[in-house]
């Protein structure tokens, strides 16, 4: 099957198309967008505990840096130590005021000016995850004016330092610190992120890309065997797609070789046809003639031969079916089938030189509900078949039974046909694929027509047809015909006819 130039155009027009698309549009720029965002993420959660913890160590810093500060202030009277030594001490220690509290009193044990009030109190024993980041993110928006009471214990002693500061200089050290882990995560976010792109790239894009490429030539050309990708030797789920589209595109060669074979029969055949049919018109005509002799042994055969040409010309008629248009529907009546195996029985005309006996155990009487032309090449086609093989065993041992035996029998309103022979049997190819056209030939050379072209009449019949045995011990098949329903009013008016 050509592909027409239309889709070889379409197929080049993608090609193109993905080749001209933009880095930013194609799949590889937008994983390197995702990993960036995504490493972006990454960084502000781990910056926002970060800034939390920095926070309650820059307070705890200078809460042990004031409570060491206040030993030496603690060791004698304040008011005997100068003011100007305080201020030294307070400018030191970044505050305004320092107090030791213990036993429920608090001192004051220096100070340069109190400030009229406190905006926030905050006790370095609370250490809530929750409540360090909402004070971390509070000290970053709403801070530095504002003065802040900080106050915990010093060490085992069962003291408590306070202290009174501004928090401008915690609102900038958090900031500054903040612009560092920012550039620090960006930085760390981008060399992750590109490594992350670049083995996302090796493992997965390239064979992505390797494989719709390679999609794309096969569409042009389907039946170029270079163009059936060459999997890679991996294990992975990529590598299971490469193999199987690799098989895919085999099976699909396979399958376009064997419609072009198909095609190309058809139109073998259909040049056949037209001659074919001028020549038995000519022997229709010639056994008219015949009909007219006096001679009781050409009396005798001419009606076989009128039937045998008739058939003849409606399979020329219909030889095409197969190949393209389906087959017509049946025309079904109730026929003998005792007759038709008789008709193929004279159509194998078996001579005594092959030593293949043909037995038509069908009962004389026996009706079937089916179609008489179509029947009888379902019949000829299965017993063809079974001769062909039979007399293809050619040993010298004449104890060889070749035997060929039809039967019939029926159950309720279904006919039962079996053929079988004690030919050697079908070849495991031929199983396999049974019933399907160029591969369930038997022999060498066969195309496997005959049998399905049998399945296809059956099945038109509403029937079914089955191998049984065949692996040795001679090859049978079993068809199954079911009658045709009946409305009630029609059974109802055989059943008054009859009595």
């Amino acid at each position: 099957m050509a592909v027409t130039q239309k889709e070889q155009q379409r197929s080049r027009v993608l090609m193109q198309a993905g080749r001209r698309l933009p880095v930013l549009k194609r799949l590889s720029g937008k994983l390197l967008r995702l990993t960036l965002l995504f490493g972006i993420l990454a960084g502000v959660m781990i910056f926002v505990p970060i800034m939390a913890d920095m926070r309650m160590r820059w307070l705890s810093d200078r809460l042990n840096t004031v409570a060491a500060a206040s030993v030496v202030l603690a060791a004698s009277d304040g008011k005997d130590i100068p003011q100007s030594v305080q201020n030294d001490v307070l400018l030191a220690t970044g505050t305004k005021a320092i107090a030791l509290r213990e036993m429920g009193a608090s001192r004051l044990l220096a100070v340069s000016e109190m400030p009229s009030k406190v905006d926030r109190h905050i006790d370095m024993t609370v250490t809530d995850p929750w409540t360090t980041l909402r004070d971390a993110f509070d000290t970053i928006i709403n801070g530095g004016n504002r003065i802040i009471l900080v106050y915990g214990p010093v060490g085992d002693t069962g003291k408590v330092i306070e202290l009174i500061t501004s928090d401008a200089p915690l609102r900038n050290a958090m900031l500054r610190y903040a612009r560092n882990v920012a550039l620090i995560s960006m930085f760390i976010s981008a060399i992750t992120a590109g490594l992350v792109f670049l083995a996302i790239s090796h493992l997965l894009i390239r064979p992505i890309q390797r494989m719709s490429a390679n999609m794309l030539a096969f569409a042009q050309q389907p039946d170029d065997p270079q163009r059936v990708i060459q999997p890679d030797d991996r294990e992975d789920e990529l590598g299971i797609a490469q193999r199987e589209l690799a098989d895919m595109q085999l099976r699909l060669q396979r399958t376009l070789s064997e419609q072009k074979h198909l095609a190309d029969l058809g139109l073998a055949v259909s040049k056949i046809n037209h001659d074919m049919r001028n020549i038995l018109a000519s022997a229709q005509l010639m056994s008219d003639h015949l009909a007219n002799a006096s001679d009781p042994a050409i009396q005798r055969m001419v009606p076989k031969l009128v039937r045998t040409i008739d058939r003849a010309i409606n399979y020329s008629q219909t030889v095409l079916a197969y190949g393209g248009t389906q087959e017509p529907p049946p025309q079904r009546r109730r026929v003998k089938l005792h007759t038709i195996v008789g008709d193929v029985e004279e159509m194998l005309n078996l001579d005594a030189k092959s030593g293949i006996e043909f037995k038509n155990l069908v009962p004389e009487n026996f009706e079937i509900d089916a179609d008489p032309d179509q029947f009888f090449r379902v019949i000829s086609n299965l017993c063809r078949n079974s001769v062909q093989a039979m007399s293809g065993d050619t040993g010298s041992d004449t104890s060889i039974i070749k035997r060929l035996t039809i039967t019939a029998g029926q159950i309720g309103t279904t006919s039962i046909i079996s053929i079988e022979d004690t030919g050697p049997g079908l070849p495991p190819k031929a199983r396999e694929n049974l019933f399907t056209a160029f591969k369930g030939s038997a022999r060498s050379g066969g195309t496997g027509l005959g049998l399905a072209i049998v399945h296809e009449l059956v099945r038109a019949h509403g029937g079914t047809i089955e191998l049984r045995g065949g692996e040795g011990a001679g090859t049978g098949f079993e068809i199954r015909i079911p009658d045709q329903p009946v409305s009630l009013a029609e059974w109802r008016s055989r059943r008054d006819s009859i009595s």
